[in-house]
């Protein structure tokens, strides 16, 4: 039976866990708590994939008093050998009295097999408590662990009259400083951020995490850049290169040998994928994207890619900022999509949270009926 005590203190293994935010990657986010008699006595959480999962830290600063202990943690213990030992082993040595943990894990390793594996060692095992909160925190790996693709975020920034830029191309700045300092917050718990070589041309972005560091703190983790490149066309002196690793994806043939060479100088990765149109297929860019471990990708794009996303049912949320001013019917529109026969086929949306940004706006918006492919 659940009690008040094990609600706080899962509730404190989700703070822990949020802690590995931007760190854990391709791994997911986990907290663990251990308590003797309604007293915490050991805690931890994963900080970076093959260090020491959550268990395992919290079994470490618990020592003896773990045994016969309640162990609260965020996510399924493990039960295989991956970069580290199985944590259901450690937690049957330690002779844990119990296991609360609140969302199953979706590796296909896992999945129930952590949970069985410490009920046949004689240890008590509940599931469930704060599922919801626990799979949120890891959407993006719950995401590529069921269906082989990262969980892709598309970020817009829009007027009051939802326009992106004024007709000639002016768009510095639609949004305030705190928006803008948001959207790097959100670039740093990616995996990766995803453009277009059309947006490369035009803004020759960074596409990096500039936020404040602790004195002394180990250098930030930078997302992977990737650039949806179809012709190759990415300039050698972009910006992109300024630090962290580029994917460029491309459509190759063997003209492009010279400036892939170019590219390859700078540190890029260059690959190729199918493409149709002059477009490169976007399932095969995800395909690949879960390929490479990644579990979220932002998406910072122009009107047509980020349209294409949304076209074709590929964006599983918008991170649509709004900013507190009008730039007339003139100016570009938010994203290019066909022309509707009806309001029935018009894409629409859950607002599941907003929050005031500075001057801003900001909303989180999941697609209705999106497809789970």
């Amino acid at each position: 039976m659940i009690s008040d005590f094990d609600r706080f203190a899962m509730q404190r293994a989700l703070t822990l866990a949020a802690r590995g935010l931007e760190t854990t990657d391709p791994n997911p986010r986990v907290g663990c708590v251990i308590a003797q008699d309604g007293r915490i006595v050991g805690e931890g959480w994963h900080e970076r994939a093959g260090e020491a999962h959550a268990e395992i830290a919290a079994l470490r600063a618990a020592g003896s008093r773990a045994a016969g202990a309640s162990v609260y943690v965020t996510l399924e213990p493990c039960s295989h050998y991956g970069r580290t030992p199985p944590c259901v082993d450690a937690l049957t040595e330690a002779q844990v009295a119990r296991v609360v943990y609140a969302a199953p894990d979706p590796n296909p390793l896992v999945n129930g097999r952590g949970a069985a594996a410490l009920r046949a060692a004689g240890i008590v095992v509940e599931g469930g408590l704060f599922e919801q909160e626990a799979t949120e925190l890891n959407a993006g790996f719950v995401r590529r662990m069921q269906y082989g693709r990262p969980l892709i975020r598309v970020k817009l920034a829009m007027s009051l009259d939802g326009r992106t830029a004024l007709a000639n191309g002016e768009s510095r700045w639609i949004t305030g400083e705190e928006a803008r300092r948001d959207v790097h917050q959100w670039r740093a718990r990616s995996s990766a951020v995803l453009t277009g070589i059309g947006t490369v041309l035009a803004d020759d972005p960074r596409l990096d995490v500039r936020l404040p560091q602790a004195a002394g703190s180990a250098p930030r983790r930078q997302p992977l850049r990737v650039v949806l490149d179809t012709q190759l066309r990415t300039p050698p002196q972009a910006r992109l290169f300024g630090g962290g690793e580029v994917l460029i994806l491309a459509a190759l043939s063997g003209a492009d040998d010279a400036r892939a060479a170019a590219l390859t100088a700078r540190g890029a990765h260059v690959e190729s994928l199918p493409a149709t149109a002059d477009r490169l297929d976007l399932p095969a860019v995800l395909d690949r994207l879960g390929e490479l471990e990644l579990n979220e990708v932002l998406v910072e794009a122009g009107a047509t890619l980020a349209g294409e996303f949304l076209r074709q049912s590929l964006a599983d949320e918008l991170l649509l900022y709004i900013g507190p001013r009008l730039l007339g019917p003139t100016a570009r529109a938010l994203v290019d999509l066909p022309a509707l026969p009806g309001l029935a086929q018009a894409p629409s949306f859950t607002l599941f949270e907003m929050q005031q940004i500075g001057e801003d706006l900001r909303l989180r918006l999941r697609p209705r009926g999106a497809g789970q492919g």
